[in-house]
């Protein structure tokens, strides 16, 4: 588990910049489908495919940036073990 955890989160940077894109798809598609409201019909097939990639890039990266924040919290607690198991 904790080797799954380091693999995920080991560069939270990356991790928030794919997050930050399926979040800008996410609007682009939203609007693609609200194009495809007002006009042809395949605006929306279009708006939904790229938002339903925009939700996968976003949940790809979201997941990134927990592994990384769970795994510091996991560290942190095994640091405060072994200390108070020193003393």
């Amino acid at each position: 588990m904790i080797k799954l955890l380091e693999k995920l989160g080991q560069d939270p940077q990356r991790s928030l910049t794919l997050f930050l894109r399926g979040l800008g798809l996410f609007v682009i598609g939203i609007l693609f489908v609200a194009l495809g409201y007002f006009h042809h019909h395949l605006w929306q097939v279009i708006g939904i495919i790229i938002v339903a990639l925009a939700c996968f890039l976003a949940a790809w990266g979201y997941l990134g940036i927990f592994a990384n924040r769970w795994l510091n919290i996991i560290y942190r607690t095994q640091i405060s073990k072994n200390s108070r198991k020193q003393t």
